[in-house]
């Protein structure tokens, strides 16, 4: 069975437990990257009942947000629901550049929770499809599957990575009625994702074209040293940043904790890693000065 088969397989799976536990169908999580472009093909060509949903990360470049509003355009066109999830902490709107200043700390990749406030929060109480692909990272091989149950606990994850297992029946039937996972192109390779694109010509995100290789927040801490090419792109998020940056160190003052950082720069500069700046925290100074002021930080 090839590839895109096999993932057909695996989304009408996931529509029989969807329609079953739920009472509703699939919902494909679009991120603007172009494995949710293959995840909406692979779904439509599937036949099922599905909808889209996009997780407003407030981050992401113009260009993802013009692209996912002519896809949802055209998708509603064709009877396909489509919405859009604000994120909230709290109970009240957020964005990036607010929660910085809440939890005292620039996101980083020990500390992500910008992921689990601005990306992860929709689709609870509804089987989603996801464009997870192991090829991505080390650790999505060893802790993503292609069903999963969504629970913060790891204790009762349950993670199923064979199409056949015969465990599949306990998480069918499972009466917890979370969030469940299903990542139907996650043992795709990078040349598998772009051969089916362009043999199946799928509009993908015009960033790719401008050579980008991911598609995310912009200033994401895990793009590495792309960052300045992204900040010297789109300036306004740098601004953005050093100004949030700004309030997280009056954040700090004024709840009476203590900081090696001067400015809101000195800041930036060290969360995108620059060596030899004057009184700057290494990366390695975080566990000590969470330590330090862990009683005024929030970093749930």
């Amino acid at each position: 069975m090839d590839l895109e088969q096999k993932a057909i397989e695996r989304v009408r799976t996931a529509s029989e437990m969807s329609l079953a536990l739920y009472g509703s169908p699939l919902v494909v999580t679009d991120s603007g990257g172009k494995d949710s472009a293959i995840c909406r093909e692979i779904v439509r060509r599937a036949g099922i009942p599905y909808e889209v949903q996009h997780n407003l990360t407030t981050a992401d470049a113009p260009q993802t947000i013009y692209y996912l509003r002519e896809n949802f355009k055209r998708l509603e066109q064709s009877g396909i629901p489509c919405q859009i999830n604000y994120p909230f902490y709290k109970g009240e709107r957020a964005t990036m550049w607010k929660l910085i200043p809440i939890k005292k700390f620039p996101p980083t990749r020990i500390q992500r929770y910008c992921c689990q406030i601005l990306k992860e929060g929709g689709g609870m109480g509804r089987f989603i499809i996801t464009g997870v692909r192991w090829d991505e990272s080390v650790k999505r091989k060893s802790n993503r599957g292609i069903f999963e149950n969504f629970t913060k606990d790891p204790g009762k994850k349950l993670i199923l990575n064979n199409d056949n297992d015969e465990r599949r029946l306990l998480f069918e039937n499972c009466s917890l009625k979370g969030k469940r996972i299903c990542n139907p192109i996650v043992d795709w390779k990078d040349r598998d994702v772009w051969e089916y694109i362009e043999s199946e010509r799928l509009p993908v995100n015009p960033l790719y074209e401008m050579g980008f290789f991911r598609v995310g927040c912009i200033g994401c801490p895990m793009a590495g040293k792309i960052r300045w090419k992204e900040f010297s792109l789109f300036p306004t998020y740098k601004h953005a940043y050093i100004r949030a940056f700004d309030r997280m160190l009056d954040c700090i003052h004024a709840g009476g904790s203590k900081t090696r950082w001067k400015t809101a720069e000195d800041v930036f500069l060290w969360w995108m890693e620059v060596e030899q700046v004057e009184g700057q925290l290494k990366l390695e100074d975080f566990e000590e000065w969470r330590s330090e002021n862990g009683k005024q930080m929030e970093l749930e």
